[in-house]
């Protein structure tokens, strides 16, 4: 067999592993966002409502930011998992401070203004750029 056969018989199965961790927690922490978010996205998305829909793809992208982070920097697995969730933690308090200093972005969410929830995914990915930078470590030292 070839090396390049046996390294992906032997990093396959590591890698489909890790990524799926890492969606696992993105899907958990989506969830939890939308529990916490004071306007109901997904309703709102469902009834046509555009900013809403603008305003949780952000949510989304930010919250994946700091896990691709970590999946990219991690050693191991609990490594993944253990920034993963200090992250994203980080990253959720982080969007109900904003969601609180950005006056009424809720309501204007809800009456579907562009102009909020564009502000609103701006915060909250430049959160997320800070936050995953915070995390990375260029040496990759899996082994």
């Amino acid at each position: 067999m070839s090396a390049a056969l046996q390294s992906f018989q032997h990093g396959f199965p590591i890698y489909l592993l890790w990524t799926t961790t890492a969606a696992v927690m993105l899907l958990l922490s989506s969830t939890i966002y939308v529990l916490l978010t004071p306007w109901k996205e997904l309703a709102l998305v469902r009834d046509g409502n555009g900013s809403a829909g603008l305003a949780l793809a952000g949510a989304v992208l930010g919250l994946a930011i700091p896990i691709a982070s970590c999946l990219a920097s991690s050693v191991a697995l609990i490594d993944l998992v253990i920034w993963g969730v200090v992250a994203l933690l980080l990253q959720l308090l982080t969007y109900r401070v904003i969601d609180m200093i950005l006056n009424d972005i809720p309501g204007r969410v809800k009456n579907d203004e562009a102009g909020a929830a564009i502000v609103l995914i701006a915060a909250k990915i430049s959160v997320a750029l800070l936050l995953a930078a915070g995390l990375w470590d260029p040496e990759l030292r899996r082994y």
